[in-house]
């Protein structure tokens, strides 16, 4: 019985470890989701302390498949306050590590018109920083017209829905 509370206990520090260290919030505003990976990262000491204190951008930043490889494009990283001569240059190229089994399914996938690969956020997992990708479509300006309106309704439903049951109470 020991056993299985120390169990319980582990789940729950693994649950609250995976916290995001940088999240893509435009992603979703731009393209439509097909399917997400997740993917580990290349990177030197400096660039995962830099990550940890929040320095990290994936505004701009795409992956693409090269040469059997997965590669993180203009991500920045901010340089490491106390790293002096051991940053690098902060939008360097950096590799995704994936099963090879995955990597020929991007390869495939994205060699069909219009699929890219985004970034959606880096975040900590058995105390390695993870990268989440999504194979995405970007959306036409229709679409992001039609997901603004669909919000707009939504939330102006749910005041209404607030405010009837204040006024009802």
């Amino acid at each position: 019985m020991g056993g299985h509370q120390v169990g319980v206990t582990l789940m729950a520090k693994s649950d609250k470890e995976q916290r995001n260290l940088a999240v893509n919030r435009q992603a979703p505003h731009f393209y439509h989701f097909f399917e997400k990976f997740e993917a580990g990262i290349e990177l030197t000491g400096t660039e995962v302390k830099s990550i940890r204190e929040g320095r990290a951008s994936l505004k701009d930043a795409y992956a693409v498949v090269r040469r059997g490889e997965v590669w993180l494009v203009d991500c920045h990283i901010g340089a490491y306050a106390a790293g002096s001569y051991m940053n690098l240059d902060s939008l360097r190229e950096r590799r995704l590590l994936l099963h090879r089994q995955e990597i020929n399914k991007l390869m495939g996938r994205t060699a069909e018109r219009g699929l890219t690969l985004i970034p959606l956020r880096f975040y900590v997992k058995n105390n390695m920083i993870k990268c989440e990708i999504a194979l995405a479509k970007g959306k036409t300006v229709f679409d992001r017209r039609e997901t603004l309106r669909r919000r707009t309704i939504d939330r102006e439903t749910a005041q209404d829905i607030r405010e009837h049951r204040r006024n009802h109470s």
